[in-house]
C-alpha cells in the first residue's frame, strides 16, 4: 500500500472510528496527478446524498502535461462503497451526530486508488489540549530511548 496523502488534522480536530476503504471515481488524468502526490485531502468530508457517497472539498491538483480535459480541482468525487456500509454510516451521521472524514488516499496492491474513510466526533478544546499533551510526551520518551 502506497499512501498518497494523510489527513493528519482530522485525527487532531476529530475522534475517528469505524475506519472503511472505499474506492473513488476519478475523471481524466486525475490519477496521474494522484500518483504525482497531487492530492490534499486537508477541509475535506463526505456526505451522503440519495444512497451514494460522495467526497466534497477533496484538492486534486490538475495534471499539467493534458491537453485536453482538466477537470475542476474540488468537485465532488463519487466514493464506491457497498449498499450496507452506506446505510450503516448514514444511520449513524442522522442518530448519533457524527460526521465522515477522509483520513487517507493510497493506492492498494492491485493499483487502484482508494480512500479511507471513518465516522468522525468532533473534539472539544481540551481534548486537543490532552492530545498535545500526549504526543508531546510520547515524542519525550522516543527522544530519551535514542540517546
Amino acid at each position: 500500500m502506497k499512501v498518497i496523502s494523510n489527513n493528519k488534522k482530522a485525527f487532531f480536530d476529530y475522534f475517528v472510528s469505524d475506519l472503511v476503504e472505499a474506492g473513488i471515481v476519478l475523471e481524466g488524468s486525475e490519477v496521474k496527478s494522484v500518483r504525482a502526490g497531487g492530492v490534499s485531502l486537508a477541509d475535506s468530508f463526505v456526505i451522503i446524498r440519495d444512497g451514494e457517497m460522495f467526497l466534497k472539498n477533496a484538492y486534486i491538483k490538475p495534471y499539467e502535461k493534458t491537453t485536453s480535459y482538466k477537470p475542476d480541482e474540488r468537485r465532488s468525487r463519487k466514493l464506491l462503497l457497498n449498499k450496507s456500509e452506506i446505510q450503516k454510516f448514514e444511520r449513524m451521521v442522522k442518530e448519533k451526530g457524527f460526521t465522515i472524514v477522509a483520513t487517507k488516499i493510497y493506492f492498494n496492491k492491485a493499483n487502484k486508488v482508494k480512500v479511507e474513510i471513518g465516522l468522525a466526533k468532533g473534539k472539544k478544546l481540551y481534548d486537543k489540549r490532552q492530545t498535545l499533551k500526549e504526543n508531546s510526551i510520547k515524542r519525550e520518551i522516543a527522544r530519551s530511548l535514542i540517546n
